[in-house]
């Protein structure tokens, strides 16, 4: 059986992981353990994917520094084909600020992430996808935006369209109303979002109305599991539990937890426009829990800066 081929489109990220021991304080010092990481929500999902055993491509803009390079050969080493132009200018980069209770804030720079240009692009790098995944960050400014809008066209009709909510913020900015929009637009086969997300732009406990967004609704709950919602042939709604994982760092969970789901998605013969039953995805769902689970008590690995 030929392996799933995932290409994933968006944001390859040099994440700055901070975690402190205690309460920040002005004018004095805190201590800390500062980590650096591939990060970025496409690459993460794309890193996952290849992880579980399938084939995945990235794509999309670096730096012309050092950074960049590095994030590519990071990248390559953890099996993922590279399609990343570089351009004039820096890699993006993040702080993650892991507080001792372990929640988190982003500080972002998105540096060159914005740059990919529908020039840029190349038919070929989608032209065996079985699946094109883009979180939302890459809808939010052009050129990116137009590139991610020509690479579904791209993939679609042959390959499922994966869409992931990625983060509350910048959907609140972009409104309730131009991200609904944007979805009726692109028309993904499978819709991933977490409670807070999904928040935005819809009432979850609307079956009918989440099941207008997508075929496939994915609403990750976190650690206590997920809900699906699939639409075909009518709206149905299932729970899926998972064990409960102590962490004191999520970060890229939720990426790791659509690879899972996408992959066995794949390979259990999904294809875009097609009835799925819900035998098969419950286990895409523990799929996807499981990655998320994996990357949760594995020791991260850690780029060499």
């Amino acid at each position: 059986m030929p392996k799933p081929r995932l290409c994933c489109l968006g944001d390859l990220t040099l994440d700055i992981v901070v975690r402190a021991s205690g309460t920040a304080a002005l004018g004095t010092d805190v201590a800390a353990s500062v980590s650096f990481r591939a990060g970025g929500s496409a690459a993460n999902t794309a890193r996952a994917f290849a992880a579980l055993g399938g084939s995945a491509v990235f794509i999309g803009a670096l730096g012309d520094d050092e950074v960049g390079g590095r994030l590519r050969a990071f990248m390559r080493s953890a099996g993922v084909t590279v399609h990343a132009p570089r351009v004039r200018g820096h890699t993006a980069r993040l702080v993650v600020s892991v507080s001792p209770g372990g929640e988190r804030s982003f500080l972002t720079d998105r540096g060159v992430a914005d740059v990919l240009s529908v020039g840029s692009l190349r038919p070929a790098w989608l032209a065996r996808a079985d699946a094109l995944h883009v979180p939302f960050y890459s809808f939010m400014a052009e050129p990116l935006a137009s590139a991610a809008v020509a690479a579904v066209e791209m993939a679609r009709p042959a390959a499922v369209i994966s869409v992931d909510l990625a983060s509350r913020g910048p959907l609140l900015a972009l409104g309730r109303r131009r991200v609904l929009a944007l979805l009726r637009d692109l028309a993904p086969d499978v819709l991933f979002a977490n409670d807070d997300e999904a928040a935005v732009i819809v009432d979850a406990a609307d079956v009918g109305a989440v099941a207008r967004l997508a075929p496939i609704v994915v609403i990750k709950h976190g650690a206590t599991g997920c809900t699906v919602i699939n639409s075909l042939p009518s709206p149905t709604r299932s729970l899926i539990a998972t064990k409960p994982i102590s962490a004191i760092d999520t970060t890229g969970a939720g990426d790791a937890f659509d690879a899972g789901f996408l992959f066995a998605l794949l390979a259990g013969g999904y294809r875009p426009a097609m009835k799925v039953d819900a035998a098969l995805l419950r286990r895409a769902a523990l799929a996807g829990h499981r990655s998320a689970a994996r990357l949760l008590s594995s020791p991260r690995r850690e780029l060499s800066l």
